[in-house]
């Protein structure tokens, strides 16, 4: 862990040291890009409230298949007349960053550009693309086969009962799931990240595995709604798939692999 501080200070005092900005002219980007970023989500919003109703069939549309295979009521509950409102302002609020997510992440680039390399830059466009893909790969992979799965079994679990399935709890249970299975997706980009600061390396990671072994089960048993172990195999065997493919990442971008190219060149040049 103190190696990784380490070389984090030092990537941060190498950029530091590149021609950019005064700290007035950082803090005034910094506005700017928040102030556009907000706008984003404002009209993502808006645009996915004018689709809430569609959005919420969308997202029911797992618990009312589990419900009919067991022969259970359809309908969910509310307690409070003014769940129903707030509920459609949350998943509005959740699918209009979504949305929005595209642009925000370009302020975001944009903003730390200025202290990447000229070479470091031509990443924009990819990290972009492998960040919102990425996330809805693991919304996609969460909505289509572990949440109906994880419904099934909890339905299954307590046949003895008569459910009351309260809409704020539903709404809470399937954001809890899709978005932690979309944000542990983004790990490659994590490892992008500390791989092109130099902050960790290939040989880190793989000397660490079963280390990152240990976290990835961790983290699937905190975000599996079931207490099962097979659905928490199922939650981790993609996280553990996609440290794989974080190492190849890591391989690819780290300076030191970089260096070793340019000074190929220069020796064949």
């Amino acid at each position: 862990m103190p190696d990784i501080v380490d070389r984090a200070r030092a990537a941060v005092t190498e950029r530091a040291e590149l021609p950019g900005m005064t700290l007035m002219e950082h803090l005034e980007e910094l506005r700017r890009r928040l102030i556009r970023a907000v706008l984003s989500i404002i009209i993502g919003f808006g645009v996915a409230y004018g689709f809430h109703s569609q959005i919420y069939g969308f997202m029911q549309a797992p618990i009312v298949f589990a419900l009919k295979a067991h022969h259970l009521p359809t309908e969910l509950v509310y307690h409070n007349p003014i769940d129903p409102f707030n509920m459609y302002l949350e998943i509005s609020l959740m699918v209009g960053c979504i949305i929005a997510s595209p642009f925000v992440l370009y302020q975001v680039w944009m903003f730390i550009s200025p202290g990447l390399y000229a070479n470091e830059k031509r990443y924009v466009m990819p990290f972009m693309f492998s960040t919102v893909g990425l996330f809805l790969c693991g919304a996609y992979f969460g909505y289509r086969w572990v949440y109906p799965q994880s419904l099934d079994f909890l339905l299954g679990y307590s046949s003895q009962f008569r459910p009351l399935i309260e809409i704020n709890e539903y709404t809470s249970l399937f954001l809890t799931v899709i978005l932690g299975l979309g944000i542990t997706f983004e790990l490659p980009i994590v490892v992008f990240f500390l791989s092109l600061f130099g902050i960790v390396s290939p040989r880190f990671l793989w000397k660490n595995f079963r280390y990152a072994v240990l976290i990835i089960f961790v983290i699937a048993a905190i975000i599996t709604p079931t207490p099962d172990i097979l659905t928490m195999c199922v939650f981790a065997s993609p996280m553990l798939a996609l440290y794989v493919v974080s190492i190849g990442v890591s391989f690819m971008v780290h300076p030191a692999r970089r260096r070793a190219r340019r000074e190929a060149r220069d020796k064949d040049s």
